[in-house]
């Protein structure tokens, strides 16, 4: 994940299957994702949208391995 990734963790993602996602947008507050949403929802009310909270794998494997060794 890239430093401009990591200060927009708030995403709106389109599922295009059970198993892949696209990626429609990153915002630095859950706000500003909620707004992006609901016009978004207005244009295509037919496609589904989702906010999620992307977190960066490599923190959360290092936060795992802290918690384990303690």
């Amino acid at each position: 994940m890239t430093y401009a990734e990591r200060l927009n963790p708030w995403c709106i993602i389109r599922p295009v299957s059970h198993v892949q996602m696209r990626i429609v947008g990153r915002f630095r507050r859950r706000v500003d994702a909620e707004g992006h949403l609901q016009v978004l929802k207005r244009l295509m009310p037919d496609v589904p949208f989702e906010i999620m909270f992307d977190v960066p794998q490599a923190e959360t494997e290092l936060e795992i391995r802290d918690t384990l060794q303690s």
